[in-house]
């Protein structure tokens, strides 16, 4: 079979690739009736409640919808920090793409989305592969498409849509470490760098280790001298810190905002069972726990035949096994693991560096195939390593029933079609060559294929599905227009939420933010008043009380339960306190309420508690009462707490650790899921004293859980309005906002302290009338500006931190990409060579095996 040229092949490998890829997963989800090809919702953990929120609002912004801009997001956090979460969810180029889609279909926009990043992805790799070693392009098309169907991408990727950008970074940095061996393409080289960690930082800098891996692994195969090794390095390397640089802007604004993000849980890494990890090696194995390592029984049979393939030069050989091995033994140990996340053990998925090993395993599987097709003693002795992994695999309870079946079919079509390119090239058969062709692509897209259909399958019954858009929506989305005030007030969207990031999707200005970013200022700051939260805390959810209605100017409420709005008289989002507050936060969120609103009004009354058997709770170490699940499926009370509340006080009940039910007596039920630290629940109404004598909430605990040692208060509505109006008689007169900051007009005369409805994060700063602007001081973890009494207005501005040093190290890497020009031009006088004379050190042209693009 002949071999094109690498000009004319790579652009149509690449193609092929692309379509391959897109035909297989594409086609797995129609198979599974997965969105958009049926009714099975795809919208599953963060895809629902992070990626299509995060799309949404960017099409907003890009629409002039959105109530902030570039710098601040107004509507998620009472006022969060914007660029950090652009840079981390939607500063990939592809995202602009939603654009292009109606609002109501930003889930499509983000399947579209996630099918062109994966067949770029196949189109990248098959690129590269083809300029590392000329050979058959629908043999790299199809390499090409393992590569970006990997267990990974089907299995991690697909619902990860921002991490799929370093699946398509590892390829194109590959690319960049080819140019920088020949001195080549430096200025395209540093802006793919920067374009590779701008689109996400996180698997950009795996995709960067794992380039330079193969560049090392390039160069110590190749037949030149240690002086031209050393300068290759230095190239690539200065090429990758300029394009680095060039990213700085938005890569310091991410680093200094996870740096004040509040703390996740802290995990140490535990290397995962070797039956389990060589399971994932085949298809049609799920894991979240597991490194996602599948890449095709095409690939792997090829990888694994590299080092006994004769055709292949021996220090191929020996250094690309080498380090794959390597690499895939660096999955397993703790050292290296950290590396390769940053020195961070990640929550949930722990191997998300799994791409890198998978594209090394499809490098080495072309290197082996295209120096030569294995003949039948290294192929056999690729088959007896792969019997050895599936010997070790089967021992894991992670092989399904599709597993055996799918891996049979592509290893006999696989080898088969091996052994019919041999005959082919000897005999000299194209048909029995193209035949081979059609089996092994075959092989390598119903496996793929077949592995998207069992991702779709398993996470469907795994993990929870929501509805980002539908009637349901429409109706909360047209009330919260029809109520919002903005900046008079805040209109809350409500509880029960959709997704974690319902303001983003529906609109108004909530408290409710789920992102990596959620800085600690707003997480402490509601958690204290008794504020719900999932996600480890990095979730704050909405708290439905008059009281923090109060504090955080909240004028209207829609409740999407029942599809009304309540609305409230409010102060707006500035008032003046006469003084700093007394102390921080305490214990008790009901006092903390309190504190933070400038007035006493719930009364805390003395609570008897006892469980069903009538006998008292265990008390907890910080005096609250210890929760145990009643026994059989029985729904009767558990524990009681008896208490009493002054007649038309409203009673709520604040217990973040407890899951299960509270009812007042006579009153309706009310849901709590509390489990510290993964998950907090909120303080809720429960109802109200209808006269002075005892009242009993009873509890059903589910599981066991904590009480706090005073869970239940009574609120005044009288007092809650005396205090509202004192408020609003001293508050500001108007207030202005914008995308980057926030003005207010105060009456003449007002001293003591200026505090803005808005979470103290870092990066604001405020002036008081013409004072010179400097950091903003904290009320109780909102934003403060001390009155002399001269200012009628203040102005606040928010810049992130990490953005001017950013900018600072991003224009020095423009300065060291102009200064050799800049050079050439200060010495334009120097004498030109003359027509024979050499005019510079000839550049070394690469073998033909390593010719680049």
């Amino acid at each position: 079979m002949s071999i094109r040229t690498p000009d004319r092949d790579r652009p149509r490998s690449a193609g092929l690739a692309a379509l391959l890829t897109a035909a297989a997963f594409c086609a797995g989800d129609a198979l599974a009736r997965s969105f958009p090809f049926g009714p099975r919702s795809r919208s599953v953990i963060d895809l629902a409640n992070q990626f299509v929120p995060f799309h949404t609002w960017l099409w907003d912004l890009l629409h002039g919808r959105t109530d902030g801009g570039l710098l601040v997001n107004w509507q998620s956090g009472y006022g969060s920090s914007s660029l950090p979460d652009i840079g981390t969810y939607l500063s990939s180029p592809f995202a602009l793409l939603v654009v292009l889609f109606p609002r109501d279909r930003i889930d499509l926009a983000l399947y579209v989305i996630t099918v062109l990043k994966l067949a770029v992805a196949a189109a990248a790799m098959a690129w590269l592969l083809l300029t590392l070693r000329r050979g058959r392009g629908w043999a790299a098309a199809a390499l090409g498409s393992g590569y970006a169907l990997c267990g990974w991408s089907i299995f991690q990727g697909a619902i990860n849509p921002m991490w799929l950008d370093g699946l398509i970074g590892f390829p194109v940095l590959c690319l960049v470490g080819e140019w920088a061996r020949y001195d080549r393409r430096r200025l395209l080289g540093t802006a793919l760098v920067a374009v590779v960690w701008i689109a996400n930082f996180y698997t950009a800098y795996m995709a960067t280790i794992g380039a330079g891996l193969v560049l090392v692994a390039q160069l110590l195969t190749s037949d030149t001298t240690l002086r031209v090794r050393c300068a290759a390095v230095l190239r690539a390397a200065l090429t990758t810190a300029f394009g680095i640089g060039l990213s700085a802007p938005l890569l310091f604004t991410i680093a200094l905002g996870t740096r004040h993000a509040y703390p996740g849980l802290v995990r140490e890494f535990s290397p995962r069972d070797w039956t389990d990890v060589l399971a994932r090696m085949l298809p049609a194995t799920y894991s979240t726990l597991d490194p996602a390592v599948y890449v095709g029984t095409a690939v792997l049979l090829l990888a694994l035949c590299l080092p006994f393939n004769g055709a292949v030069p021996a220090r191929v050989r020996l250094v690309w096994t080498l380090l794959v091995a390597g690499t895939g033994a660096s999955l397993q140990w703790g050292p290296t693991h950290l590396v390769w996340h940053a020195f961070t053990t990640p929550n949930g998925s722990a191997f998300r560096q799994a791409f890198i090993f998978c594209g090394l395993l499809v490098i080495a599987a072309w290197l082996s195939f295209a120096h030569g097709v294995p003949r039948p003693r290294p192929l056999l002795a690729g088959l007896g390593t792969l019997g050895l992994i599936v010997a070790g695999a089967m021992q894991s309870e992670l092989i399904s029933g599709w597993t055996v079946s799918t891996l049979v079919a592509g290893v006999v079509a696989v080898a088969g079609a091996l052994v019919l390119l041999g005959l082919a090239a000897r005999r000299h058969r194209p048909l029995l060559g193209a035949f081979a062709a059609v089996l092994l692509v075959g092989a390598q897209l119903g496996q793929a294929t077949v592995s998207t259909l069992y991702a779709a399958q398993e996470r469907q019954h795994m993990f929870p599905s929501h509805s980002v858009w539908g009637p349901h929506q429409e109706r909360q989305s047209q009330l919260v227009d029809e109520a919002d005030g903005w900046p008079r007030y805040r209109t809350e969207p409500g509880l029960p939420e959709t997704v974690d990031n319902d303001p983003l999707v529906v609109g108004g200005q909530g408290a409710q933010y789920y992102s990596s970013l959620t800085s600690v200022a707003l997480s402490r700051t509601l958690f204290s008043l008794g504020a719900g939260w999932s996600a480890l805390g990095r979730s704050p959810q909405s708290l439905d009380n008059p009281v923090t209605d109060a504090i955080f100017s909240i004028g209207a409420r829609v409740h999407p339960d029942s599809m009304t709005v309540t609305r409230r008289d409010m102060p707006p989002l500035v008032t003046v306190r006469p003084s700093e507050p007394a102390s921080d936060f305490g214990p008790s969120a009901f006092r903390n309420q309190e504190q933070l609103l400038g007035a006493q009004v719930y009364t805390l009354p003395s609570i008897s508690a006892r469980r069903a058997d009538g006998r008292p709770p265990a008390r907890s170490r910080d005096h609250g009462y210890r929760l145990s699940p009643g026994r059989g499926a029985g729904t009767g009370a558990t524990h009681q707490l008896d208490f009493s509340c002054p007649a038309g006080n409203e009673v709520y009940l604040w217990a973040p650790g407890f899951t299960g039910t509270a009812r007042l007596s006579g009153g309706l039920a009310a849901g709590f899921q509390g489990g510290p630290p993964q998950t907090g629940a909120a303080m809720q109404r429960l109802g109200t004293a209808a006269g002075r004598g005892p009242l009993t909430v009873e509890l059903h605990a589910v599981r066991p859980g904590v009480l706090p040692e005073q869970p239940v208060g009574c609120l005044d509505p009288a007092r809650l309005a005396a205090a509202v109006q004192r408020l609003k008689a001293t508050a500001a007169t108007g207030v202005q906002v914008s995308g980057s900051g926030l003005r207010a007009e105060l009456p003449a005369g007002s001293t003591g302290t200026a505090v803005l409805a808005v979470p103290r994060i870092a990066g604001w700063q405020c002036a008081a009338g013409e004072g010179r602007a400097r950091p903003a001081d904290s009320y109780l973890g909102l934003i403060a500006v001390p009155l002399d009494g001269t200012a009628t207005r203040i102005s606040c501005s928010f810049r992130p931190p990490g953005l001017r040093l950013g900018m600072a190290v991003a224009g020095v890497s423009l300065l060291g990409l102009a200064w050799p020009a800049v050079l050439r031009r200060l010495r334009g006088g120097r004498r030109r060579p003359a027509p024979d004379e050499p005019s510079g050190n000839p550049v070394a042209r690469p073998s033909q095996w390593a010719t680049s693009s």
